[in-house]
């Protein structure tokens, strides 16, 4: 791996009585494409910022493959960031953007010439190396910023939000290949976004911010299917949340089977979890609206814990690959459950459930999880 190992310890940065950084811990893995995710203001940016050198911290450390790197200035630190905003040379080509790091360093004619065309052909523009910025698509640029950051072969590069001046397919596009350049490179990223489904298409892993703390650190399909808390539940995707009181807990199969009495459902409901529910314990229950299932009739399963209400369709959108449902529930109207109805077969007479139709919702008990309300 080309890459180093970066270790961020107890880490916490105020400006005047805004905590932008809370006690921050975090150790990437070298070679590892990781994300710091959350949504405006949680301190990912200030954080990649102390990273880079940009800014410092008022506690804590950072290291390198277990070196301090905090007396370092942002150009001796073997790292490289590539902003949202291109930050290109607006009269200089393509080439010459990609050049210019190494022209800096004095280095010779023939090894710049031969270093840029490897990465003028890593991000695939080969076409368009005498063009200069204003001739080129956003995507285009935000390539030539990636190249001009690696031409240096730093050993992390840091992303922050390159992809959010973009629209949604390009910048689909554009994080695809910028995958397939992290395999290419092999050296360590760190990317910064408030976009789940970014983070969740690339990550090897994800820390999930909020408010200065790192809520949860994990792989994709971790974060997403095991949250921690409810903030990460309804931050990733989107759920089905209830707060609740653990009723009973009972050895089940490796796992535990919980009953919970969730108020909103008035009522009580099962779920498993891997670890054990003190009685009493207020929770949040939740479950993903594409685990949950709808049908005009009552549903026929052999799974005994099944949960299964009644209700009424408030409000169907149809979107092509899926249908949304929203449906009220029979025993108390004021609770509305999400559903998520995917589009296996053709539709010739469009969907068979609509606007006001009476249905049953159901779950089993592996489907839901439990988590707690860190804002209760």
């Amino acid at each position: 791996m080309k890459g180093v190992e970066v270790s961020v310890e107890r880490v916490s940065r105020s400006y005047g009585d805004f905590k932008a950084l809370d006690d921050v811990s975090v150790k990437i893995n070298k070679g590892e494409f990781f994300s710091l995710l959350g949504p405006s203001g949680c301190g990912k940016t200030t954080l990649l910022r102390i990273i880079a050198g940009f800014d410092y911290p008022d506690s804590g450390s950072v290291a390198f493959d277990n070196k301090d790197i905090l007396p370092l200035p942002p150009d001796k630190r073997q790292s490289n960031t590539v902003f949202q905003t291109y930050a290109l040379f607006p009269h200089l080509t393509v080439y010459e953007n990609i050049a210019f790091p190494l022209r800096l360093r004095r280095v010779d004619k023939q090894t710049i010439e031969t270093k840029v065309m490897e990465y003028v052909r890593l991000v695939q523009l080969e076409d368009h190396v005498n063009k200069k910025p204003s001739m080129l698509s956003g995507g285009q640029k935000q390539r030539v910023a990636i190249a001009r950051a690696l031409i240096n072969e730093p050993r992390v590069l840091l992303l922050d939000e390159p992809l959010s001046a973009l629209d949604a397919k390009l910048r689909q596009n554009l994080l695809v290949e910028l995958d397939q350049i992290h395999d290419k490179v092999g050296i360590t990223f760190i990317y910064v976004t408030h976009d789940q489904s970014e983070a969740l298409s690339v990550s090897d892993r994800i820390a999930v911010m909020n408010r200065g703390k790192v809520l949860q650190i994990g792989t994709p399909y971790e974060i997403y299917e095991a949250p921690a808390t409810r903030f990460v539940a309804q931050f990733i995707g989107e759920s089905n949340s209830f707060p609740c009181t653990v009723v009973s807990c009972e050895p089940y199969e490796g796992e535990y089977l919980i009953r919970v009495d969730v108020p909103a459902l008035q009522g009580e409901i099962s779920v498993t979890d891997y670890e054990p529910q003190a009685i009493g314990a207020a929770l949040d229950f939740t479950v993903r609206p594409e685990k949950v299932r709808i049908s005009a009739n009552p549903p026929r399963s052999t799974v005994k814990e099944l949960n299964t209400f009644k209700g009424v369709v408030d409000e169907p959108v149809y979107s092509g690959f899926q249908s949304k449902f929203y449906v009220k529930l029979e025993r108390v109207p004021s609770t509305q459950v999400k559903v998520f109805k995917q589009h296996t077969v053709f539709l010739e007479d469009g969907p068979d459930i609509e606007w006001k139709d009476s249905v049953y919702v159901s779950w089993t008990a592996a489907d839901g999880y439990l988590v707690k309300d860190t804002d209760r």
